[in-house]
């Protein structure tokens, strides 16, 4: 059985939760109604339900739930390098409106925070906010709404902004903890490029502490989200741009320590792995082999961000399988992402939460999901960086 396969039959091992995967999903419109008075539908599975759990009106990001079970979340503030971004918390949870009545400032004037993560040793909790330029943690007291420290920098990243004349290009630094492990993910500082830096379009691993900081796996051009899932390292990746329409697609793979993924020199595309025209001439660092195949090729320019492996969920139709965020094309006519799907066993996918797309411009998109994340057995989140927004997908 190809590899793919075998992880797949793995994460969905239950007969009847494959057998219910096989069957058609339908989708019912679900109208919203946002502060600013903007009004449209989107489509949510039947038998669900959506409403809008909070309103930042900003760029909203990731989602972590801290040991006190308090919802928090990144606002990046808009798609510029910016010092304005915050940390916040979203509470009073309103079981009837199913709203949060309050969202709190926890940390603000951060340099694009995208996500933030929870770590406990014995005696002492913390929260890891992670920006451009470095990761920072501070101690984190149960149900506190601010930090009562400044926080420690436990480790750096380049730091150069979006130009290209200066060697910058992503801002986003993502971060998931496992088996008393930090692993960050740092994007690429180009389109197509060889770095001179080694801590580019990669995954690091490191102690709490920032200290022991090693390379776990490299040639990921911009893994926005990272997450263990059943003891596997599973990452979203981006494809490169300037090659064209449809390729190279945009992934969703497992990955393992001391692996190469290939960028810039390798691409996916229905797959199978090409060598990209612009490096077939360039020298190729030593032992560098040519990698596998992702699990789950997108369709280009797709944007697949933040995802969820959805466990215990009540409806078999969703239960032991992943939900991923496609934020979608800059380029709307390409009318690619802008929803969010459920990757099946056999690698394929299909939607799950659409309609964030309405047309063919810019005033036709509605949303641009980003994060995904598990609330309950029959519930879960997403954000949408576009309009600030967190919805809530639930099965009463």
């Amino acid at each position: 059985m190809p590899f793919n396969k075998i992880v797949f039959a793995a994460l969905c091992s239950i007969p009847m939760l494959l057998q219910a995967q096989t069957q058609p999903i339908k989708l019912q419109d679900k109208q919203v109604l946002l502060k600013s008075g903007k009004k449209f539908s989107l489509k949510v599975p039947e038998g669900y339900q959506l409403s809008v759990a909070a309103e930042v009106s900003n760029r909203l990001r990731f989602l972590a739930k801290s040991h006190d079970g308090k919802l928090f979340a990144t606002d990046m503030y808009n798609r510029g390098d910016n010092r304005l971004g915050r940390v916040l918390i979203f509470e009073n949870w309103n079981a009837s409106t199913k709203k949060f009545e309050k969202t709190t400032e926890y940390l603000t004037k951060l340099r694009n925070p995208n996500q933030v993560a929870f770590y406990s040793t014995k005696d002492v909790d913390y929260i890891y906010v992670a920006e451009t330029g470095f990761i920072k943690r501070f101690r984190y007291y149960k149900g506190e709404n601010k930090p009562r420290d400044t926080g420690t920098i436990i480790t750096r990243f380049p730091d150069y902004g979006l130009d290209y004349k200066y060697g910058g290009w992503h801002l986003t630094r993502s971060l998931t903890f496992n088996n008393n492990k930090l692993y960050v993910s740092v994007g690429s500082s180009c389109n197509a490029c060889i770095e001179k830096e080694p801590i580019r379009a990669c995954i690091m691993e490191m102690d709490p502490d920032g200290s022991n900081a090693k390379l776990f796996a490299n040639g990921l051009r911009n893994s926005v989200a990272i997450k263990w899932v059943n003891n596997e390292f599973w990452v979203t990746s981006m494809g490169r741009d300037q090659i064209g329409p449809d390729k190279p697609e945009d992934l969703l793979q497992s990955i393992t320590k001391g692996s190469f993924y290939g960028w810039p020199y390798y691409f996916q595309f229905n797959r199978k792995i090409y060598t990209d025209p612009q490096f077939k001439d360039s020298a190729k660092p030593k032992n560098l082999k040519q990698p596998s195949i992702a699990q789950v090729g997108f369709k280009a320019h797709s944007a697949p961000l933040g995802f969820e492996y959805l466990t215990g969920f009540s409806d078999p139709l969703l239960n032991n399988c992943f939900l991923v965020a496609l934020h979608g094309s800059t380029t709307v006519s390409r009318q690619r992402g802008n929803e969010v799907v459920q990757v099946l066993k056999d690698g394929t996918y299909r939607t799950i939460v659409g309609g964030f797309l309405q047309g063919k411009k810019e005033n036709g998109r509605f949303g641009r999901p980003c994060d995904v994340m598990q609330s309950s057995s029959n519930a879960f989140f997403v954000t949408d960086d576009k309009s600030g927004v967190l919805y809530y997908i639930y099965r009463p």
